[in-house]
């Protein structure tokens, strides 16, 4: 094993994430002790909630750079405001065309990703699948065999990257008794509860149902599920290996961050944090097939498996289907199967990296919705997003024309 800072008790399932700390022993009473400061001093936002003091102000106006829009889409400043945008920017090629931040909010601040973060763990996972530390045929269980007996015990590694497993998962984020708020719980976003798991590995192997596969089921276990795997091929943190393997390499302007569970374990479903720029950066890494600044991150055969789109037959959410018929779901990426080609990362209160390979864009909508999830607010973003790539569609032909005409005059 790799990487010094992290070890598991396979037996019970409990990775310790700093030197010398005891399985499952709780950070909080220790990161003060002689044995675990030096790593704890350098960490201490994983233990201890923080707060930025800024190196200057927060802009009390939005700060708007819209124009290259504005001619097609002249309301898009108050649609931006009707979908409570914290931040919206429109990267085509390497130029960003249009940009837009809400008053209090900086173009450096990083914001909350929820589900967003998915589709970043697929591309880790992508990558290993690549290097052959992961074969998505395998069972999980090859690679967590604390799972068995769970849920998780005969599906394989790309059901789970497909999310298609039929697992007893309420996720309903308003019910205090879903799964998915235990799930919150043990991921250190809600208070605990007496009987809760003790960190997310134990509640993921706590995860009971059918585990029948082929039908899409939507569940943010699974994602947790996945970053454990890297962990255990990798021997390293998860944070470590998603910086590794792609935000070190898609020249971002700032760190990325993600929430951790009382053991430290990273919060790879929902819980990254990041720039609209350098969210930007992801999709545009994806459109230039899995190739980035700092060294390929995918190869180009899984960049164009999330293009092309997944299982069409699979995907039986009507919540999706009614507005994308031919809509699908791969490697943790939602797949319109639109005319446009459009693929999305999505999470919950607004949150979008929308990729529009005919207009070669990556559009990032970061949004802070008064409640998680309405079907309303998704057809709102969805018809604004398709607006956005239908006026992009004008700016490149007009980008195109002024090229032609150039190289005539030369």
């Amino acid at each position: 094993m790799t990487g010094g800072d992290l070890a598991v008790n396979t037996a019970a399932g409990h990775p310790a994430r700093f030197p010398g700390a005891e399985p499952g022993a709780p950070l909080l009473d220790l990161w003060q002790e002689p044995t675990y400061s030096r790593w704890a001093f350098a960490h201490l936002g994983e233990v201890v909630p923080t707060a930025v003091v800024r190196r200057r102000p927060a802009p009390d106006a939005a700060t708007v750079r819209l124009g290259a829009l504005t001619e097609r889409m002249p309301d898009l400043e108050a649609r931006l405001e009707g979908v409570h945008a914290d931040a919206f920017l429109v990267l085509t090629g390497n130029d960003v065309v249009a940009e837009y931040y809400r008053p209090g909010f900086a173009p450096d601040d990083r914001h909350l990703l929820m589900s967003v973060s998915k589709s970043l763990c697929g591309l880790v996972v992508g990558s290993l699948i690549d290097d052959g530390a992961i074969d998505p045929r395998h069972p999980i269980t090859r690679y967590l065999p604390e799972l068995a007996g769970s849920v998780y015990d005969g599906p394989t590694v790309q059901q789970l990257l497909d999310m298609q497993i039929a697992v007893d998962y309420n996720e309903d984020y308003l019910d205090p008794d879903a799964e998915v708020q235990r799930h919150d719980r043990a991921g250190g976003w809600r208070a605990r509860r007496p009987g809760d798991p003790y960190g997310m590995t134990d509640f993921l192997a706590s995860l009971r149902g059918s585990g029948e596969t082929g039908e899409f089921q939507y569940c943010s276990a699974h994602t947790d599920v996945l970053a454990w795997i890297i962990e255990r091929v990798t021997g390293r943190r998860y944070p470590e290996v998603l910086s590794e393997r792609l935000w070190a390499k898609i020249d971002a302007d700032h760190d990325a961050a993600i929430t951790v569970d009382e053991t430290g374990f990273g919060f790879a479903n929902g819980g990254v944090l990041a720039t609209a720029r350098d969210l930007a950066r992801v999709g545009r890494m994806v459109l230039d097939g899995g190739a980035a600044p700092g060294g390929r991150v995918v190869s180009r055969e899984w960049t164009e498996a999330i293009l092309a789109g997944g299982d069409r037959d699979a995907m039986t959410y009507e919540g999706f289907t009614s507005g994308f018929p031919n809509g699908s779901y791969t490697r943790q990426w939602w797949c319109m199967g639109n005319d446009r080609g459009n693929v999305s990362a999505i999470g919950i209160h607004g949150q979008n990296l929308w990729l529009d390979p005919r207009t070669d864009s990556a559009i990032v909508a970061l949004c802070s919705w008064p409640e998680p999830d309405a079907a309303e607010r998704h057809a709102a973003q969805s018809e604004l997003l398709i607006d956005v790539c239908e006026a992009l569609d004008a700016v490149v032909a007009r980008r195109k024309n002024l090229d032609v005409n150039r190289g005539s005059r030369a």
